[in-house]
């Protein structure tokens, strides 16, 4: 009996906390028209003392930090009926309220004329809401539930995750997680539904027509079924899964995962097929998080923080092992053909393959650098090419080389899709006591200590993350891909290449805007950014085909000299031509063969669909 009441307690204590007095949220648009939005926030039952009241700095899925804060203005805090509180302000971000002990009522406006995954875009059409550009929270809030109503416009309809009420204009969430995680689209858009065991909505603001939005819908619904056949079964979503697109001549190119719905962005209409193929390939890559990161989620990245960068060694495998299971699922959905498939994964191994980044880093080292890269702005000149590669890319990479590896080892009784479904059961589907939050997050260690269980060979596993993960190498990729009848080759053998150069014209005179690439021939030359090139080959240049034009003269081995202009003088560099050292993966059926019988077995159980016949 005395277990049983401790029990109860303990129950009763980590209960959801709706029998709390939520956090209310109110959003309105007077402004609309001025990318306005009007925020008033009521934290309620605030004991006395000071009330820490935050704009966040970061926002999930994304790892840079972004300052929110810059778009708010005009902040007025009081106690719920009038009477203004002593405010101090110890950072941008922050501000300290001395609280009476009853409410706090903070009202202000915020600027946003961005839509993309990240910011807050409100205009005379729409209002496109991330939580996180829009909304302050309070610490010692971060547990109770929140109240959010939007005063729109009654043309505008609303899609998000959050939880319905009673009130089609008033919404809830159980925490400030799950909160900052739940965009929402107000808009008069259009609504698609279909049904894979549970009811998935499609919410299109966009310029094209019902038929175009039909056969978005459709396409969605198998990439949808692929993604479901890799893991067995769907998460425990909360609400109906709901893709919100924005796809308008003044939306960034973007998409970003949630708990129980993905954001979709873009500066086109959906007119034609090949632009729907185009916008699917984000589609499948948001979707899929739905498990990878968004349950399946490093502990480094749990819980997120709001107020500071989340640094992660994990992203090559959050991102990028989720960047190869898109063009992959692509695929197998029929949306790409074998070309297609080879033409996008080939073009993200080149870039691994060939960057000299992997001179200094690791996969896990290049992940702890999203904090810079990851949407970030800086106005010193930096060298990422030199020192950065996609954890996007070489997880990607290391993805494709552990998936190929894998099915060689076993003729395919354990892939890369197996790994991934028994890491989705072991860390992924378990409930946690918070809605929002993930009860097992996992470590680099467990990664590699679940591919020892599933492939049955620690060797293996062991000697794959001292390499791949932890080491710089690049898996051998060409002979793994050469299985399935692909190749892996030079793209343009014997063309005269320098190496890229990105150039600025005034005049006859380019200025280099760039920095060079480690190991080129026009870095090994001393070429960089900031030098003015008066000359190249004896030549004015005047536009970057000029620069083609004369490097197509030549042979590799051939020697052109360069007269340029820098902060010490100017002086005439040497420039040997090197051969085009660019990667592409072609189907073997464009070598001038066919493949054979056993590559064309093995790609067909590696790319085909791996839906159970219905």
């Amino acid at each position: 009996m005395r277990l049983a009441a401790f029990l109860a307690i303990v129950l009763a204590a980590g209960s959801p906390a709706s029998a709390q007095t939520p956090v209310a949220y109110q959003l309105s648009f007077p402004e609309a028209q001025h990318h306005r939005m009007q925020v008033e926030v009521t934290f309620p039952d605030v004991p006395a003392g000071t009330l820490e009241v935050l704009m966040s700095r970061t926002s999930p899925g994304r790892y840079a930090v972004h300052d929110f804060a810059k778009n708010v203005y005009d902040v007025q805090i009081d106690d719920g009926r009038g009477t203004a509180l002593r405010v101090d302000q110890p950072n941008p971000s922050q501000w300290n309220v001395t609280a009476s002990g009853t409410s706090v009522r903070v009202r202000y406006k915020v600027f946003g004329d961005r839509v993309d995954g990240t910011y807050l875009g409100i205009d005379a059409s729409h209002a496109h809401v991330n939580m996180p550009a829009s909304l302050m929270w309070a610490r010692g809030f971060e547990q109770s539930p929140a109240r959010i109503t939007f005063d729109a416009p009654a043309e505008w309809k609303i899609a998000t995750q959050l939880r319905p009420t009673s009130d089609p204009r008033t919404f809830t969430a159980a925490s400030l997680q799950y909160l900052m995680d739940s965009p929402a689209e107000l808009s008069n858009f259009s609504w698609r539904t279909f049904t894979v065991e549970r009811e998935f909505r499609l919410a299109m603001h966009h310029e094209g027509g019902n038929a175009e939005l039909d056969r978005f819908a459709a396409a969605a619904e198998r990439i949808v079924r692929e993604v479901h056949a890799i893991f067995g079964e769907f998460p425990a979503y909360e609400v109906p899964y709901t893709f919100i697109a924005d796809y308008l001549p003044w939306a960034a190119d973007d998409g970003m995962e949630h708990r129980n719905s993905t954001i979709l962005t873009g500066p086109w209409a959906i007119r034609m097929p090949d632009e729907q193929l185009a916008l699917l390939g984000t589609l499948a890559h948001e979707f899929f998080h739905s498990w990878n990161v968004e349950r399946i989620r490093p502990a480094s990245l749990e819980p997120f923080k709001l107020d500071a960068p989340n640094p992660s060694g994990e992203l090559w495998f959050a991102e990028g092992l989720t960047q190869y299971f898109a063009p992959l699922t692509m695929r197998r959905a029929g949306l790409w053909s074998d070309d297609e498939f080879a033409y996008r994964i080939g073009y993200m191994l080149d870039g691994v393959i060939r960057s000299p980044a992997r001179k200094y880093r690791s996969a896990e080292d290049m992940s702890r650098l999203a904090q810079f890269v990851d949407q970030a702005a800086w106005s010193d000149p930096a060298s990422f090419a030199n020192h950065f590669i996609s954890y996007y890319d070489w997880g990607a990479a290391i993805g494709l080389g552990l998936d190929l590896s894998l099915r060689i080892r076993t003729d395919h009784r354990i892939t890369l899709d197996h790994y991934m479904r028994r890491l989705w059961q072991a860390f992924g589907r378990q409930p946690a006591p918070v809605e929002g939050s993930v009860a097992r997050p996992y470590t680099s260690d467990d990664l590699r200590n679940v591919l020892a269980e599933v492939s049955g060979d620690r060797a293996f596993a062991e000697e794959f993350f001292r390499r791949y993960v932890h080491g710089r190498d690049v898996p051998d990729l060409a002979p793994l891909v050469a299985r399935a009848g692909l190749v892996l080759r030079k793209r343009s053998p014997g063309r005269p290449w320098i190496g890229p150069v990105s150039l600025e014209y005034t005049g006859s005179v380019a200025r280099v805007t760039e920095q060079t690439i480690e190991d080129t021939p026009v870095y090994v030359a001393g070429l960089d950014r900031g030098d003015e090139i008066l000359s190249f080959d004896g030549a004015p240049l005047t536009g970057s085909s000029r620069v083609e034009e004369l490097v197509q003269r030549h042979r590799p081995g051939d020697v052109i000299r360069l007269q340029v202009r820098r902060r010490s003088g100017t002086q005439t560099l040497t420039v040997n031509i090197g051969e085009d050292p660019g990667l592409q993966l072609v189907p073997v059926e464009r070598t001038g063969r066919g493949p054979t019988p056993a590559e064309r077995q093995f790609r067909e159980r590696w790319l085909e669909s791996q839906q159970p016949a219905r």
